[in-house]
């Protein structure tokens, strides 16, 4: 960035007239701080200041999830020129998953709506990409309000459609265990840790006939605890995984019924169905929680290139 101009003195020390000081770049803010925040100190709007601000170098993006295509993008834009990158996930695991850098920051923890907002007033970001998990509705729901109450442009990168096929669905994870009740044989849980209550609350015998597999985190791991699951029906493993994976342990098991979220192809949905067809198992889906509007990973890239000039 070239030197802010100085002002300059008359012999007689009184400052030259306005008329008579050297002329900002056309390119550049008349602010000398450099910084994009109006003179009313309220946030930058997408029409009009945020669009000035996407101008300057280097430009800050906000990706919010702890998702393989999360990371992607961060990966992308840290190999853009003249960006800064936050990167927030809501677990520590999730956040140790980013590659930090010189333009590229991690926070790790789930961020209440308030402070999601404070730190879109704090850092006055160009634009925010909400990456997270399509069954994460509440904190989708927070990063949106945040935008729009800072005027911070944002974009929804949305997984592929919710995939079809010849397998039980279930609304949520409390439809799903009442369908599991009525249901015979060993069960092989797919969806996580934060919903183990609710599994554990509808299904009769739940510690005999259930098995979890969950990251391998003490926060995951303790959830499989507070349940009463024994070690012996808990795997704890950090995917992706294979359906010769997937395969070997409905084998192992013997489980009957496998229980998965319609995570799509990154998520690993694909390689569980095989499996399930080829062990013969029934495969039970929990339907994405709704329908939202959004950019597949290709157009979030487009709109950052050509909206925000990254």
């Amino acid at each position: 960035m070239s030197p802010l101009p100085v002002e300059k003195s008359s012999a007689s020390g009184q400052p030259v007239p306005a008329s008579r000081q050297p002329v900002a770049a056309s390119g550049q803010h008349a602010a000398a701080s450099g910084q994009h925040a109006p003179a009313s100190g309220q946030p930058a709007t997408a029409s009009g200041q945020h669009a000035a601000a996407s101008r300057q170098s280097p430009r800050k993006v906000l990706v919010f999830g702890g998702t393989s295509e999360g990371r992607e993008l961060v990966s992308w834009l840290a190999a853009r020129a003249d960006c800064q990158i936050t990167a927030s996930s809501a677990t520590d695991y999730g956040g140790s998953l980013i590659q930090e850098g010189p333009r590229v920051r991690s926070l790790a923890g789930r961020l209440p709506e308030a402070e999601i907002e404070a730190l879109m007033r704090r850092e006055r970001f160009t634009c925010v990409v909400d990456a997270t998990h399509p069954y994460a509705t509440s904190i989708t729901a927070s990063i949106e309000r945040a935008a729009k109450s800072t005027g911070t442009p944002l974009l929804r990168l949305l997984r592929e459609g919710e995939p079809e096929g010849p397998w039980l669905g279930a609304r949520d994870a409390a439809d799903a265990a009442r369908m599991l009740a009525s249901l015979p044989g060993r069960i092989l849980l797919t969806t996580g840790s934060k919903d183990l209550p609710v599994f554990s609350a509808g299904i009769p015998d739940f510690a005999e006939r259930t098995y979890a597999r969950v990251l391998p985190v003490l926060a995951s791991i303790q959830a499989t605890l507070d349940v009463g699951l024994a070690a012996s029906h808990v795997i704890a493993m950090q995917g992706p995984f294979s359906q010769e994976l997937n395969s070997a342990l409905i084998r192992q098991l013997g489980i009957d019924i496998l229980v998965t979220k319609a995570s799509g192809r990154s998520g690993g949905f694909e390689e569980k169905v095989a499996a399930a067809q080829e062990c013969g198992c029934k495969l039970l889906v929990i339907h994405r929680p709704l329908q939202e509007e959004g950019l597949s990973f290709v157009e979030v890239q487009r709109e950052l290139a050509q909206r925000f000039g990254l």
